[in-house]
C-alpha cells in the first residue's frame, strides 16, 4: 500500500469514528401487545422483544397492573378499559409468579455483567384518564371488601382529585424498571425488588432521574412496566395510583461501572439504595451504598463517608409491602462545591 492511500485509509478510520461518537441516538418504539411483554417475571432465559444498540432510546407503552375484569368491577366502563389490556391479558399464557405486566425484555447491545446499565428517563406521559388504588399492603385491617378506588386524572393540569377538596398532584414514574437477574436466581417474581432492580416503587425516579442498574446477563434484558400516576413513599397500602404510561427510555451501557446494587441521581440528589425482607438490613443495605459512593467519587475516607451520610444524608423507606422491603438514601448534591 502506497503512503498516500494509508493516509487516505486512516482518515476514512478517524472519519468513521468520529462519526460514530456523534451519531444521533435511534428511537425505538415499543409497544405493549402480546408479543412483547414479560407477564409478572424477570428471567435470565427470557427471549428479547427489540435489540438496541448502546445511547438508543426506547419510546415504551406499559399498561397498569391489573385485569380488565377487575377495573370493570371497581366502576370502570368497559369502553373505557385499553384493549391493548386486554389483548394483554386474555392472550398470554405464560404468567407469573408476579402480577406485572412487563414491556420487554430489550437486549443493549454490548451490556455485559459487571458493567451497568444506565436508563435515563427522558419523559413520563400518562396514557390514560384515570388510575385506581387497592387496598392490602402493611395495615390490610383498614381495608374492607371490594376497595379498590378509582381515581379519576388530570392530566392537563397533572392532577387527580381523591375526594372532593383533595387534590393530588402527580409525578409519574414506572414502579418497575430492572434488568435479568443472575441465572442462577432462575425465573423471578416482578413483586420483590433486588439487586436487579425491578419492583423498586421509588418515587424519585421521575422525568430527568438516571438509574443505574448492575448487569447480570449479557445484553441486559431490560424491562419496564408498574406505572404510577402518584406515590407516597412507603406505598403502605400496596399500590400507588396505578396507571398505564408512555415514556422515553435511554440505553446506555457504562463499562467497567460495576456495583453491588441499584442507584439513581436526580438533578438535586445522588441516591443509593437497599432492598430485604428485614427492614434493619435493607437500611444496613442502603446506608453502606452510600458510604461506598462517597468513598468511590468524592475522594472521602469511610469514616469521613459515614459521618457525612449521619450529617447530610436523608434516610427513607421507599416501600413495605413488596415482599422485599426498600430504603433508599438521598445524599444532596448541592452540597459539594
Amino acid at each position: 500500500m502506497t503512503v498516500r492511500r494509508t493516509v487516505a485509509a486512516i482518515l476514512i478510520l478517524s472519519a468513521t469514528a468520529v462519526s460514530a461518537q456523534n451519531a444521533k441516538p435511534r428511537t425505538h418504539r415499543l409497544e405493549a401487545t402480546p408479543q412483547t411483554v414479560a407477564y409478572g417475571y424477570y428471567w435470565s432465559e427470557a427471549k428479547p422483544v427489540l435489540r438496541v444498540a448502546s445511547g438508543d432510546i426506547i419510546d415504551v407503552d406499559t399498561l397498569l397492573t391489573n385485569t380488565p375484569r377487575g377495573l370493570e368491577r371497581a366502576g370502570v366502563k368497559p369502553v373505557d378499559v385499553q384493549q391493548t389490556l386486554r389483548n394483554v391479558v386474555d392472550t398470554v399464557t405464560d404468567k407469573g409468579p408476579g402480577g406485572h405486566i412487563l414491556t420487554g425484555p430489550v437486549y443493549v447491545e454490548g451490556a455485559e455483567p459487571g458493567d451497568a446499565l444506565e436508563v435515563r428517563i427522558l419523559s413520563i406521559d400518562i396514557a390514560i384518564p384515570y388510575g385506581y388504588n387497592g387496598c392490602q399492603g402493611f395495615l390490610r385491617e383498614n381495608c374492607q371488601p371490594n376497595s379498590t378506588k378509582v381515581i379519576p386524572i388530570d392530566r392537563q393540569t397533572m392532577t387527580a382529585e381523591f375526594a372532593p377538596g383533595i387534590i393530588i398532584p402527580l409525578h409519574p414514574f414506572f414502579g418497575s424498571m430492572g434488568v435479568a437477574p443472575p441465572p442462577s436466581a432462575g425465573r423471578v417474581s416482578s413483586t420483590p425488588p433486588g439487586i436487579h432492580a425491578g419492583n423498586l416503587d421509588n418515587r424519585e425516579l421521575v422525568a430527568g432521574t438516571t438509574l443505574f442498574i448492575p448487569v447480570h446477563v449479557p445484553g441486559a434484558l431490560f424491562e419496564v412496566g408498574d406505572g404510577h400516576a402518584a406515590q407516597g413513599d412507603g406505598e403502605v397500602d400496596q399500590t400507588a395510583i396505578e396507571t398505564s404510561l408512555r415514556g422515553q427510555l435511554q440505553l446506555t451501557v457504562r463499562k467497567k461501572m460495576t456495583l453491588a446494587w441499584p442507584r439513581a441521581e436526580t438533578s438535586t440528589d445522588y441516591i443509593s439504595m437497599g432492598t430485604d425482607e428485614d427492614l434493619t438490613k435493607a437500611t444496613r443495605i442502603a446506608v453502606q451504598e452510600m458510604v461506598d459512593f462517597l468513598v468511590a467519587t468524592k475522594g472521602l475516607d469511610k469514616l469521613a463517608a459515614y459521618q457525612l451520610t449521619s450529617i447530610a444524608g436523608n434516610v427513607v423507606i421507599t416501600q413495605l409491602v413488596d415482599q422485599k422491603v426498600g430504603v433508599h438514601v438521598k445524599m444532596p448534591k448541592g452540597i459539594f462545591h
